[in-house]
Formats: structure tokens, sequence, C-alpha cells
């Protein structure tokens, strides 16, 4: 029990060096004094090495595929040439590098040399985890990951393309896409980098005050305007009869801020990321009032993208991310090796916390604040999978609470910004087994959602933007 209460000194900073009091990086501590871990980071390592020899095969076959659609005509022709000369015909025509669908193809790198932006949140650990184990230096790149203090500034700084990647929330590339909140610039969703992975976390005077139709007047905190938490926030309320507009206020903090604005007094809870909902319980300044998979089972909340421009013009270099942050969501996925993650991405240089409490978050292991010890394997996980109806979704809650005004093509949009496509055929190459369609059906707290019916489904709340 005392592991999980005791209070972390703010002052005393945490150190560059492995918590074994060493002089080496948590990485080479994984494999160098557990040999049984180096062997999962091995194999996760490998992994990448499968993608070469399949990858060149699946593109000039889809290449194939799409010229000639028909089984019976792509037989023919190919007999008739040869395969080698019908790759060449081909490629005269459409050269394999440009095109982005291809992107696939483990051809020489446009650009080495990448900055890719994350928020220090559990929600960023394939992002992350790929630098320090080594994922992206295996595919020939060279990225500085580089720890941002605000959603804002993500969005800036790949507006202003000082940013080649980065980890943004799921809605983010829709909104920025759609010009909303700043100038229009395509941006696409390459995969979800994790699902559920968020809580409401209130301040301890609220122990006894569990009710959110209580909550009327409460200070809430998200981390953005365009996220999951502000949407999952907002439809929690709102079905408990409160107007989010109205009833309460709703306020944008960066995650790194949310514990320290709820031991000042500044707010009464926030629906935020990890690990700042087990840091409030670590610190005995607040407690987790419930777990938004408890809203929404495998809920998206972050996401790893890049715009549309990077992708065309650099194919071979986003294939190259796509694999490398692939494997590392795969390594993330085995709960067997959630516990060496976090103490791969607890450094200062990452997400900067003490390493209990992000072995809480990732194993499920935890303490909620009020005493009791819950275990819940999957309150965090990695499924990369960027479903569009999810994107549908996350447009009538836009639509709901009034950031986007009038009519919306609610499929053209997912399907422009949301890879879906691209996920599937690299996700065959980790040999994971990959979900047939693009449109399932979801359950947000009992009601189901069916994207076929999506503005339907924005017009029929009691409670929204002007209702």
């Amino acid at each position: 029990m005392s592991e999980f209460f005791s209070p972390y000194d703010a002052d005393r900073p945490l150190q560059l060096k492995c918590s074994c009091g060493r002089d080496h990086s948590a990485s080479d501590h994984a494999l160098e004094s557990n040999a049984e871990d180096a062997a999962k980071v091995l194999r996760a390592r490998s992994m990448t090495a499968e993608f070469e020899a399949y990858s060149n095969e699946f593109i000039e076959a889809s290449l194939v595929k799409a010229l000639f659609p028909e089984d019976n005509v792509r037989r023919r022709f190919l007999r008739a040439v040869g395969k080698g000369t019908a790759m060449a015909a081909i490629s005269s025509v459409l050269p394999i590098a440009s095109l982005q669908a291809m992107a696939q193809e483990k051809g020489s790198l446009e650009k080495k040399d990448l900055k890719v932006g994350f928020i220090p949140i559990t929600c960023a650990t394939p992002l992350i985890m790929a630098h320090p184990l080594g994922f992206y230096r295996q595919q020939g790149l060279n990225v500085e990951v580089t720890k941002t203090a605000g959603w804002a500034l993500i969005r800036d700084k790949m507006l202003n393309k000082e940013y080649d990647a980065t980890h943004f929330l799921s809605p983010m590339p829709l909104a920025i896409s759609m010009g909303l909140g700043s100038n229009p610039t395509p941006m696409n969703v390459a995969t979800i980098q994790n699902v559920n992975g968020q809580a409401i976390t209130l301040a301890m005077k609220h122990k006894d005050n569990r009710d959110p139709k209580n909550w009327k007047g409460f200070k809430l905190a998200v981390p953005f305007d365009y996220s999951m938490h502000n949407f999952l926030l907002r439809y929690y309320l709102a079905e408990a009869g409160l107007n989010p507009d109205t009833d309460v206020q709703i306020r944008v903090v960066p995650p790194p801020e949310m514990v320290a604005n709820l031991r000042a007094g500044n707010i009464d809870g926030y629906l935020g990321p990890d690990p700042f909902n087990q840091r409030a319980v670590y610190d005995e300044v607040g407690f987790i009032h419930l777990l938004t998979k408890d809203l929404w089972e495998g809920h998206p909340c972050c996401a790893f993208g890049t715009s549309t421009e990077f992708i065309q013009k650099n194919p071979n270099t986003f294939a190259a991310l796509y694999r490398s942050v692939l494997t590392a969501a795969a390594m993330a996925r085995d709960p067997k090796n959630r516990e060496l993650i976090a103490k791969v991405i607890a450094p200062q240089a990452y997400l900067n916390q003490p390493e209990v409490v992000l072995t809480q978050v990732l194993t499920g292991k935890f303490a909620d604040g009020l005493g009791n010890i819950k275990n819940v394997p999957d309150r965090a996980d990695f499924d990369p999978m960027p479903w569009q109806s999810m994107a549908v979704w996350m447009l009538t809650q836009m639509q709901r609470w009034g950031y986007i005004k009038g009519d919306v093509n609610y499929k053209q949009i997912a399907e422009k910004v949301f890879l879906l496509t691209d996920a599937k055929k690299r996700m065959k190459e980790l040999d994971q087994k990959v979900p047939e369609g693009a449109y399932p059906k979801f359950k947000i707290m009992g009601r189901e959602f069916d994207p076929g019916k999506a503005a339907e489904y924005a017009k029929s709340f009691a409670i929204s933007k002007g209702a």
C-alpha cells in the first residue's frame, strides 16, 4: 500500500541516468540487467526486418491490382508479359516512389533527420518508446522526439513545419484539416496511439460528491477543445442533465499543469490523460472518480500523424516512421511488456514521472485515491487501428457543441483524414489479425452509435449547443 501513497518530492529533479543509479539509460539497463526483458526488446525490434521482404511484393501486387481489378484480366496480363516486364512498364507510367498509397516500399529515405513532437503523457507511449528502444534508428531515421508544453503549440509547430510528424489528440487532424481554430491544412492520422487511458479526477474535497447531477458550478479542465477529453466530459455531464456550456466551467489546461491547478484549488477536477490522473493520487491531492473506458470501452484518445504534404513529399520516410511506430505499438499491446516500458519512458527526457506512477497506469493495478486498489488491465491499451467511424463520432460531437456549423459530409472527411487502409496494410506486416470494415458501431454510455446514421445521431441529443 505504501508505494501507492508516498508523496513525491516535487523539488527533487529526476536524473537523466538510470533509476538504478548507474550512468546508463533505462533502455540499456533493461537490456543489460535482465535477459528476459532484453529478449522482448530484441524480438520487437526484429519485427521490422519481417517488413522488408513483404513490402516490395505487396506494393507491386497492389499496383497491378489497382490497374487491373478483374482477376482474369490481371492473370492474363502477367502471364503474357512476365512480372519483371509488367513492373517496369507500370513504373514508367506510375513511379512507385511518387504514390502515397504505395509508400510502404523500403526505398531510399527522402529525409532522415526528423523532429517529432509529443506531450509528456502515457498516450504517446508507442511514439516515445520507439526512440530509446531504437525502432527509429533501425529504419534509418535520426528522430528527435521533442517534449512540447501543450496542444496549441503542437498544432502551431505542425502548421509552421517545425515538426515533421507528431503526437496528436485524435480529433486535432480533423479540426486542422477543416480550418477549425487555424487555417485549413490537410492532416492525416496514421495510427491511434492509445485507446482508453483517460479518467475523471476530482479534488479530495469532493470524495463524498460523486453524483455529477450535483456538480453545477464546478470548474473542470480538459487539455484542448478538439480532444476526446472535452467531448467525453461534455457527453457525461449532459447525460447527467447538466449543460456543459452554462452549468459548469470547462477550461483548457495543458496536461502537465493539471495536478498543480487541482492542488491550488483553481479547478474542482479534470477529465485528463494519464499519468496525471494517477499522479494526483500519488500526490494525495485527488482521486479517480471514473475511468473513461467505463463511458466508452476502447475509445480512441491520441494519434500519430503528420501533414498530407509531408506524406506526399516523403513517402519512404513516412513509411519508415509508420513501421517504427507500429513496431512499438505491437510491443506496447502485450501486457507482459508494460513494466519494462514504464522504465523506458519514465526519465526526464520523456515523461519525467516516478516509475511507480507509470507502472500503475500501464499495468492497470492502481490506487484510486479512496483507499482502494483496483485491477483493470485494459485501463490503457495501444490498438493502432484508426477506425473511420471513430472520426465520424468526433465530427458529430464537434457539430453538437457548435464547433462545426451547418451540415457535415462525415464520411468524406473521415476517409480523407484517417488512413485506415494504410494502417491495415502495415498491421499485416506485423502478422497481426486485421479486422475487416471501416465503420464499426460503438456503444457510448449504453447508447449505440451507428456511423451510418450520423446526422440523425448528432441532432438527437436533448442537451446540445443552442438546444
